[in-house]
């Protein structure tokens, strides 16, 4: 005959069905409100976004700063990259300066093509630097974001704004051109509307818009860091 024991379960080799962990109540309590915080804060973070992509409405005109502070917390946010109405134009950033000889003479050298240089860097390029693409094309950005047709500053970047441009086209041009020092500088930018495909029975486009910027001084200070 065999004896048995009725003893209780040694803590590990519970029986098999039988209760699994209960949570004491403060544990309880701890584990739906932090439920609670993270359903509430997804809820608030949706509802922001979702009155930054809607059309402009009383609620997101009453809650606009609080609506930016959750979608620009550092640096901007947008969907360009998605936009239902792309760039439609293509823009031609062109440079042209001022030397003077040693004699005091000075003469206007012709125009030189900086976009037209990114452009022929990029074309047969498998792996185009980012630098070709973007550089020159974000410094026109910057500048006209920052200036009105009469390139007057419109807001505290505008300075920054027109030394980045002076730069980048005095790293191309150098400090002389044919033994002569850069005197001034000049920019011209051509906006050229890309015309409709002939299918879609639209309008031909304006004809190009060329937009000239006043001359700027050039010093030594200009050069700082450029080699």
């Amino acid at each position: 005959m065999t004896e048995t024991t009725d003893r209780p379960a040694s803590r590990g080799h519970l029986p098999a069905g039988g209760p699994g962990r209960v949570w004491s109540k403060p544990a309880q309590l701890v584990l739906g409100l932090a439920g609670a915080v993270l359903v509430g804060g997804t809820g608030m973070f949706l509802s922001a976004v979702f009155l930054h992509v809607a059309p402009p409405n009383a609620l997101s005109r009453q809650y606009q700063d609080q609506v930016d502070g959750v979608v620009y917390p550092e640096f901007e946010q947008n969907w360009k990259l998605f936009a239902p109405n792309p760039l439609q134009q293509n823009i031609s950033v062109d440079a042209r300066v001022r030397t003077v000889a040693d004699g005091g003479t000075t003469h206007t050298r012709d125009w030189t093509g900086l976009t037209a240089q990114d452009l022929a860097a990029i074309r047969g390029n498998p792996a185009p630097s980012h630098a070709d693409q973007n550089l020159l094309r974000r410094a026109w950005d910057f500048y006209d974001g920052s200036h009105d047709q009469d390139e007057k500053q419109t807001n505290p970047r505008g300075r920054l704004a027109e030394q980045y441009l002076k730069r980048i086209a005095l790293q191309r041009i150098g400090r002389e051109v044919d033994g002569e020092r850069v005197l001034e500088i000049e920019f011209r930018v051509t906006s050229t509307t890309v015309a409709p495909p002939s299918w879609s029975g639209e309008a031909a486009p304006p004809a190009p818009k060329v937009r000239e910027l006043p001359w700027w001084p050039v010093g030594d200070e200009d050069y700082r860091g450029l080699g």
